[in-house]
């Protein structure tokens, strides 16, 4: 779902974790093992198993929909707009989630979003689609290069790259391919501690 947790409704947050793997039969030390590796890999405090999910906040929640599905073990991953709606800093934290979820679980991991920034974090490939067909298929770096294609079909590229291009304009020494606040941020320091 858009929104994963509207997806809850057990009783427990363990309960709805533990949902999709007790419908595969497994025994109940393997459900456990389970629950506990997911809450763990989404971030969630082992005091908040015994809570209802209905009492968590909003990024709790998300955080909850998604250990539920990795709790079944997923190969690949599809996760729509997972960080829709929450605060910047919960926003950061899901999205470094799910990152860390993509290295260590090896699973492949497929993001739709409209956030560019979300997508700069994460994504390696990129596939836009523009009215049901593909509009691009590479890398992040040959998308994000393509500025006037992007915004020819209502998208751009991160806010902090349009803003390094501004800099550069202005003499600045900033590379091009900076697509992340945490890139561009390494890259000014460097330039100023480089005028001291």
């Amino acid at each position: 779902m858009q929104y994963p947790e509207y997806q809850l409704f057990d009783d427990t947050v363990f309960d709805d974790i533990a949902f999709g793997p007790k419908n595969l039969g497994l025994s109940a030390d393997e459900i456990n093992e389970r629950v506990m590796y997911a809450a763990d890999l989404v971030g969630l405090d082992e005091s908040l198993l015994k809570k209802s999910p209905f009492d968590l906040s909003g990024g709790q929640k998300r955080r909850v929909a998604i250990a539920g599905v990795i709790a079944m073990m997923p190969k690949i991953l599809i996760l729509d707009e997972p960080a829709a709606g929450l605060d910047p800093a919960g926003r950061d934290e899901i999205l470094y989630k799910i990152g860390d979820l993509h290295k260590r679980m090896n699973i492949t991991v497929i993001l739709v979003s409209h956030s560019m920034e979300d997508i700069a974090k994460l994504a390696d490939r990129i596939i836009v689609l523009n009215e049901g067909s593909i509009y691009f298929d590479d890398k992040l770096e040959n998308v994000f290069s393509n500025v006037e294609g992007l915004e020819s079909i209502g998208l751009s590229v991160p806010q902090i790259t349009k803003i390094c291009d501004i800099l550069r304009k202005k003499g600045m020494p900033i590379p091009d391919g900076i697509f992340t606040v945490e890139k561009a941020a390494s890259f000014i320091k460097k330039v100023f501690e480089n005028r001291k």
